[in-house]
């Protein structure tokens, strides 16, 4: 019996000594891969998967859905806190331009957003390191382009308004 308890005793040991890893308090972001989604009817890419690796040092990523007053309002600056820009290649040069939907009703396109919200990662009064792996799918047809190659620029924000460094995918080939 003393054996056993023992051997608990060393095990609790080894798994409560793990040190929390630490990182800096400003979110980074790094590309961790695209996936193109293909609809089966159309034989197109029209979707994809968008997958980008995060650390925070004191783990504030993330906005509730009630998180819509001062500074986070919609339609304000830091409503989203997943920014995402889109670019297609156009004679050998990445240029950002809209993506476009249309709307049945006002019978005219409308410009789409990549940015999101992330939810909240961590409860908001515990302050602790977190990493992990965003994966975001994406409406990516343009019906209104010929590219076929595009590219997108992404960085997020904490609730303390840091920015993360930006990164720029690779070129992406569409299937078309």
């Amino acid at each position: 019996m003393t054996k056993i308890g023992l051997f608990f005793l060393v095990l609790l040991l080894c798994f409560s000594c793990r040190e929390l890893e630490e990182y800096p308090i400003v979110p980074a972001i790094s590309y961790n891969g695209f996936v193109l989604l293909i609809n089966e009817d159309t034989g197109i890419s029209e979707k994809g998967i968008l997958y980008i690796s995060y650390t925070d040092g004191d783990g504030d990523i993330g906005l509730d859905q009630g998180d819509i007053f001062f500074p986070y309002q919609l339609g304000g600056p830091y409503y989203y806190n997943f920014f995402i820009s889109y670019y297609e290649c156009k004679n050998g040069v990445f240029t950002e331009v809209p993506l476009l939907s249309w709307n049945n009703e006002t019978q005219k396109y409308d410009t789409l957003t990549f940015n999101a919200r992330i939810p909240v990662l961590l409860p908001k009064i515990k302050k602790q390191g977190i990493k992990g792996v965003i994966q975001n799918e994406m409406f990516i047809y343009n019906p209104v382009s010929q590219a076929d190659t595009i590219q997108f620029k992404v960085k997020i924000i904490d609730r303390n308004l840091h920015f993360s460094n930006e990164i720029i995918t690779p070129p992406i080939i569409l299937v078309k």
